[in-house]
């Protein structure tokens, strides 16, 4: 049951905690010009297929109103959603960010693109073509200086005197980028999954299905936190050893037609300077 009223709610706790816990994906986020829109396009595809997992593990009926009831994603947005998967479109199309928008008009209007085929550098300011009129013509929402800061901060712009010379890479990232942020999915993914499931098991009074476990110390010094983090690469490199070599064994022997598990095995580590909150608690 919930708390009474006057005393916080399972869902009033629960969004406390995911605030903190999205805080540092948002910094992660903005770091690579995605914004508050980009990420709300997406979560309404991440909570209609929560719901249909929901309603499918209660033998429900998984019709518009079940799906908006359970989700909080309006109809419209339902229906949308389908249209797009019947046509074979990306379900998840999210708008571009106007940082993104700019520098990507920048890179297809004919009327800023060399003879070469090339973006052209553009003057900061001026009558068209101009780094100034360009803003103007996807937003006048924001002032070019702000928008000229943002993507000198992506790192997709650089000036030369009075002139925005854009990269040729612009948005492309980096070689190894993919795959980094594959693995940042997965390991972030079943850690959190398994957390969210012992607290499902708690909260109906039962133990804790997956291992999930951390030591916490504060009052450290910078060398203190720089040794610990080696003791932590140290025992991940043992206990790397030891699950690699048991998994395999597990792996050869369970090669049956009833072998329909995954599992996944990490570790982390993590330090930073604590907060005046933080050291007062």
């Amino acid at each position: 049951m919930d708390a009474p009223t006057g005393h916080p709610t399972r869902a009033d706790i629960l969004l406390d905690e995911t605030e903190r816990m999205l805080l540092p994906l948002a910094r992660l986020l903005i770091a690579n010009g995605i914004g508050y829109p980009q990420l709300a396009a997406r979560l309404k595809h991440v909570f209609l297929e929560a719901a249909r997992f929901e309603l499918a593990a209660d033998g429900g009926r998984q019709t518009d109103s079940a799906l908006s009831l359970l989700s909080g994603v309006h109809r419209k947005d339902i229906r949308a959603a389908k249209m797009a998967a019947e046509n074979g479109e990306p379900a998840t199309g999210a708008p571009l960010s106007r940082a993104a928008e700019v520098f990507t008009r920048w890179m297809h209007d004919p009327a800023l693109r060399a003879p070469d085929g090339s973006p052209k550098a553009l003057p900061r300011s001026g009558p068209t073509p101009s780094f100034e009129t360009l803003v103007a013509s996807v937003s006048t929402d924001f002032h070019a200086r702000s928008m000229l800061d943002e993507l000198l901060r992506l790192g997709v712009v650089k000036i030369d005197g009075e002139s925005v010379i854009p990269s040729r890479d612009g948005f492309v990232p980096r070689e190894g980028f993919r795959e980094l942020a594959y693995y940042f999915g997965e390991n972030l993914r079943d850690h959190m999954a398994a957390a969210a499931t012992n607290l499902s098991a708690a909260d109906r009074g039962e133990k804790p299905v997956f291992l999930e476990q951390s030591v916490f110390a504060d009052g450290l010094s910078e060398a203190s936190v720089a040794a610990l983090g080696e003791v932590a690469r140290t025992l991940w490199r043992t206990a790397f050893d030891s699950m690699v070599g048991e998994a395999a064994r597990h792996c050869e022997q369970d090669n049956t037609a009833v072998a329909d598990r995954r599992m996944r095995f990490g570790i982390y580590y993590y330090a930073e300077p604590t907060t005046p909150q933080e050291d007062e608690s």
